[in-house]
């Protein structure tokens, strides 16, 4: 993480870029909605490449201020792997989660709300054909693979310089793989979002908070001692 950069400066980064993922994620939701697209493949793939690139652009816009972390989970991860100081990490979450908020009423003031309910407004929904433990299970598997593309792309000194298109390729891939189960969160601020701001909250609202937080530490603790420095104390 940047360490020149005031702490008010990192909040501000990490409250906009949140802000630009959550905005494109769940407002291409409540677009493909509005259109009538009924296909479940189609809306599959807008879903997948709207979060991917919206997430490659906020983070390569912000990982130069704030590291671009704009993920909760992401945030702990780092804190657990030693890359991120303990002061930061409560304003980064703060931040995290005010930006997704933002942009979930943002969207709602701005687009139709018979397409914005049906849509949930963009929010994660849990499918009816599996159970609460298997969408947490879903949750922290590509949570893992995300704060893994995390780390080897972005904050390891070795990796190769592609901004934030690395970790949005695995969001597209995770989208494709889990999107029809658990909409693919791997956020909380991007679960939680347009759930604050539409004072929706389905029952099982807290699976993206565990699932994504626990499959974040774990890829955090094992890349940052195993993976990256395997010597580390």
């Amino acid at each position: 993480m940047p360490d020149s950069v005031g702490l008010g400066r990192k909040f501000i980064a990490e409250l906009l870029g949140t802000f630009l993922f959550v905005f494109v994620g769940a407002g291409s939701a409540v677009a493909a909605q509005y259109l009538g697209i009924s296909d479940p493949g189609t809306s599959l793939l807008i879903a997948a490449f709207a979060n991917g690139l919206g997430l490659a652009v906020g983070i390569s816009v912000t990982m130069g201020v704030s590291g671009g972390a704009l993920n909760p989970a992401v945030t702990i991860a780092l804190l657990l792997g030693k890359k991120m100081p303990g002061r930061d990490v409560i304003p980064y979450i703060v931040a995290e989660l005010v930006g997704a908020t933002l942009a979930g009423v943002l969207l709602m003031a701005v687009s139709p709300s018979s397409a914005g309910a049906a849509a949930h407004w963009g929010a994660p929904t849990l499918s009816s054909a599996i159970s609460v433990g298997q969408g947490t299970l879903f949750e922290i598997v590509m949570t893992f693979l995300l704060v893994l593309a995390v780390y080897g792309t972005i904050v390891d000194p070795r990796s190769p310089k592609i901004g934030g298109f690395g970790v949005g390729l695995v969001v597209v891939a995770d989208v494709l793989v889990g999107g029809p189960f658990t909409g693919a969160a791997m956020n909380p601020a991007r679960a939680m979002g347009p759930m604050i701001a539409s004072l929706s909250f389905p029952a099982y609202w807290y699976i993206y908070w565990i699932g994504p937080v626990i499959g974040a530490a774990i890829a955090g603790l094992v890349y940052s001692r195993v993976i990256e420095n395997p010597n580390r104390n």
